[in-house]
C-alpha cells in the first residue's frame, strides 16, 4: 500500500531505490516482521496501541506556534449587536449553553456519535468529549504534555476565565454550590468590563506569550511561575473549564474570511491577539462588532467534536430564550477577580518576540473563504457519489491545474470506531486520481468513477483501521522506543516526502450555520477545510503568503472553475448514456459506457 500511495508522486529512479528499501524491510525475518511482533505485544497491555505515539507525533513534540499552525477555529454567523449590554447578553447565554453542556457530559448523558457517512450505524468512542472542559496542553522544551484534570487528584474547576482588554479575570460560575443563572453572570460580566476599563490595572497582555512557538513559550513559562503571583494567575487559567474572549471592534469589514482571520490569530497584537490563552482546548470569542467563533486547541479532541459541541450551543441559544431580565441581578455576589502577573525585564523581552512573531504571523497568512453556489451535495449524491470523495477528487483536480502535479494529501479519517481512536490518513492523491486529472482534457466518465471509488476504498480502509499512516507511525516510534538504529525505511528520501503535507485537507461538515478552518501545515502547502451543504459548498483555503509556489485565491478561482467542469462532464454524460448502454456493477451501482 505503501508503494501504491507514494510511486506516482516520485521520480523513477527513487522509485526504485525504495522498492528495494521496502522489500528489504518486508522480507521474512527481517526489521519489519520483528517491529511488527512488538507492536502486537504494545496492543495486548494498551487500550489503543496507536495513541500515544500518534498524539506525540501529531501535536505534542510539534514545536509550531498553535494559533494558524495547529489549532482550527470555528467562526459563527455574524452577529449584530447593537450595544455592549448586546454583546454581554450574548456572551452571558453561551455560558448557560456551556454550563448546561459541562452537566451533560459529567452525567454521561450525550447521546452516543454513530457514524456517519461511510459504513454508518456504527456506534463511536465518547472518550474525546471528557477533555473538553477538563484539559489544557503544557508546553515543554521539547515535547508538550496533555495533561487532563481528574477530579480524585484535585477539585472539579467550577470557574471560567474571561479575557478583555487583554486582562485575564476569574468568573466563578458555582458559588456556595449553587450554579450562577444567566442573570447572575451578565452582572458579572458586566462587573469585569468596567473593571478592564480602569487603565492604571492594566497589564502587559501575558497571553500573548502563549501565542509563540511551544520552546519559546516553555521557557517563558518557566520564568513567569519563579514568582508565585504569576504562579497562581496561570493556575487559575490551567485549571478554568474555558475561555470567554470579549474582543474589542476589529475595525474591519467582517466578510467571511476576515472573520475567519480574526478567529484564527485575533488580527495581531494591535488588534485582539493578546486576548487568548492558547493552550486551554475552548476559548470562545465573542466580538463588540458581533465576529463570533470558538478557536480550538487540537491535541484533546478532533473537529466533530467541536462540531457537536458548538451546534448545541447555538441550539441552546436559539431554542431557549434569554433568561435576562432589563434589570442587572441583585443578588449579592462576591467581585469576579482580575489576574495578576509580575513582568521581569526578561519577560518584557519574551513579550516583545512573541508580539513581533504574531505580527509576522498575521501578515503571511493568506486566507480565502468562499461559498460555492453552483451545486451542493444533492447533485453528487444524485450522480451516485459520495460528496467526500468527490470533493477530495475535486482538490486533486485543482492542484493538478494550478501547479501541473499531484502531491502527498493529507485527510483525516475518524477511527472512533476503536476505543480511545482519533484520526488515520485518506490519501487522496491516488494513482486513480492522477489518471482522471491527466484525462480530464479528453472527458473520461469512466476515469472519474474510477478515481472516486478509490478515494471511497481508501476511506473505508482508513476508518476501519486498514490505512498504512498509524502503522508506519507505529513501526517507526516502536524501533525508537526499543533504542534500534532507525530502518532504512523511514530515513529514506520517499518517507519524508510522504509524510510532507503539501495538500492538508478535511471535511467538516455542519448543520448550523457556521464553518471550520485552520492554516496549512508546511510552508509551501495548502489548508482546504470544507462543509459541503444541499445546494453549496464553503471552502476555506489557506496558506502562506511567502510561499511563491501557492495562491489562496488562485487555489480557490481554480477549483470553482474545476467543480463546473465535473459537474458538466456527469450532465453530458448521463444524458448521452441510454438505459441500453449500462451494466450493473458488483457494489450496485451502474456502470455507463462512457464512451462520451
Amino acid at each position: 500500500m505503501y508503494l501504491k500511495c507514494t510511486s506516482h508522486l516520485i521520480t523513477e529512479e527513487q522509485l526504485k531505490k525504495t522498492k528495494a528499501i521496502v522489500e528489504k524491510f518486508g522480507a521474512p525475518g527481517g526489521m519489519g516482521e520483528f517491529l511488527q511482533k512488538k507492536l502486537l505485544e504494545r496492543s495486548e497491555h494498551t487500550a489503543n496501541w496507536v495513541y500515544d505515539y500518534w498524539l506525540e507525533d501529531m501535536y505534542l513534540s510539534n514545536r509550531l506556534a498553535l494559533p494558524v499552525n495547529s489549532s482550527p477555529v470555528m467562526v459563527f454567523p455574524k452577529q449584530n449587536f447593537r450595544s455592549q449590554s448586546d454583546t454581554l447578553r450574548f456572551a452571558a447565554h453561551l455560558i448557560s449553553g456551556v454550563l448546561e453542556y459541562k452537566s451533560l457530559i459529567d452525567g454521561r448523558a450525550l447521546p452516543v456519535d454513530y457514524a456517519r457517512g461511510q459504513l454508518a450505524g456504527t456506534p463511536l468512542c465518547m472518550d474525546q468529549y471528557n477533555k473538553v472542559f477538563t484539559s489544557y496542553r503544557l508546553p515543554g522544551p521539547k515535547t508538550d504534555t496533555l495533561v487532563a484534570q481528574k477530579s480524585t487528584v484535585m477539585p472539579e474547576p467550577e470557574h471560567i476565565i474571561v479575557a478583555c482588554k487583554n486582562q485575564f479575570f476569574v468568573l466563578d460560575v458555582v458559588i456556595n454550590f449553587r450554579r450562577l443563572n444567566e442573570k447572575d453572570l451578565y452582572t458579572q460580566l458586566e462587573r469585569i468590563r468596567k473593571m478592564s476599563d480602569i487603565e492604571e490595572e492594566r497589564l502587559p497582555p501575558i497571553g500573548l506569550l502563549t501565542s509563540d512557538d511551544r520552546t519559546q513559550w516553555a521557557e517563558a513559562r518557566s520564568m513567569l511561575i519563579k514568582d508565585s503571583t504569576n504562579r497562581d494567575s496561570i493556575d487559575m487559567i490551567e485549571r478554568c473549564l474555558c475561555l470567554v474572549c470579549l474582543d474589542e471592534p476589529s475595525g474591519t469589514e467582517l466578510t467571511d474570511t476576515n472573520r475567519a482571520l480574526l478567529m484564527l490569530h485575533g488580527g495581531g497584537t494591535d488588534k485582539n491577539g493578546g486576548n487568548r490563552w492558547y493552550d486551554k482546548p475552548m476559548q470562545f470569542v465573542i466580538g463588540a462588532d458581533g465576529s463570533c467563533g470558538v478557536v480550538c486547541e487540537h491535541s484533546p479532541f478532533e473537529g466533530i467534536v467541536l462540531v457537536q459541541c458548538t451546534e448545541y450551543l447555538l441550539r441552546y441559544m436559539r431554542g431557549s430564550p434569554s433568561k435576562l431580565v432589563r434589570a442587572a441581578s441583585m443578588s449579592e455576589l462576591p467581585a469576579p477577580r482580575q489576574l495578576h502577573w509580575k513582568c521581569s525585564a526578561d519577560i518584557q523581552t519574551f513579550l516583545t518576540s512573541s508580539a513581533d512573531k504574531l505580527q509576522r504571523l498575521v501578515k503571511n497568512l493568506d486566507m480565502n473563504v468562499s461559498k460555492f453556489t453552483g451545486y451542493g451535495k444533492e447533485f453528487i449524491k444524485k450522480q451516485k457519489m459520495s460528496p467526500d470523495a468527490y470533493v477530495q477528487v475535486a482538490l486533486q483536480f485543482t492542484f493538478y491545474r494550478c501547479h501541473g502535479c499531484l502531491v502527498p494529501t493529507y485527510e483525516s479519517a475518524s477511527i472512533r470506531r476503536f476505543q480511545e481512536g482519533r484520526v488515520d490518513n485518506i490519501r487522496s492523491s491516488t494513482p486513480e486520481a492522477l489518471a482522471f486529472v491527466k484525462a480530464m482534457d479528453v472527458e473520461k466518465m469512466e476515469l472519474l468513477w474510477t478515481a472516486i471509488k478509490a478515494q471511497t476504498n481508501y476511506t473505508i480502509l482508513a476508518i476501519t483501521g486498514m490505512a498504512i499512516d498509524n502503522h508506519l507511525l507505529g513501526l517507526r516510534e516502536i524501533a525508537k522506543e526499543l533504542k534500534l538504529e532507525k530502518p532504512e525505511l523511514f530515513s529514506d528520501t520517499t518517507y519524508a516526502t510522504s509524510i510532507h503535507f503539501i495538500l492538508s485537507t478535511s471535511q467538516v461538515p455542519t448543520t448550523e450555520e457556521m464553518f471550520c478552518c485552520y492554516g496549512p501545515v508546511v510552508p509551501n502547502g495548502y489548508g482546504a477545510c470544507y462543509n459541503p451543504q444541499t445546494d453549496h459548498i464553503i471552502f476555506c483555503v489557506s496558506s502562506f503568503c511567502d510561499s511563491a509556489e501557492t495562491s489562496s485565491d488562485l487555489f480557490v478561482k481554480t477549483l470553482e472553475g474545476c467543480l463546473k467542469e465535473m459537474q458538466d462532464l456527469c450532465t453530458k454524460c448521463n444524458t448521452e448514456a441510454k438505459p441500453a448502454d449500462s451494466t450493473k456493477r458488483k457494489d450496485g451501482t451502474t456502470k455507463l459506457d462512457y464512451s462520451c
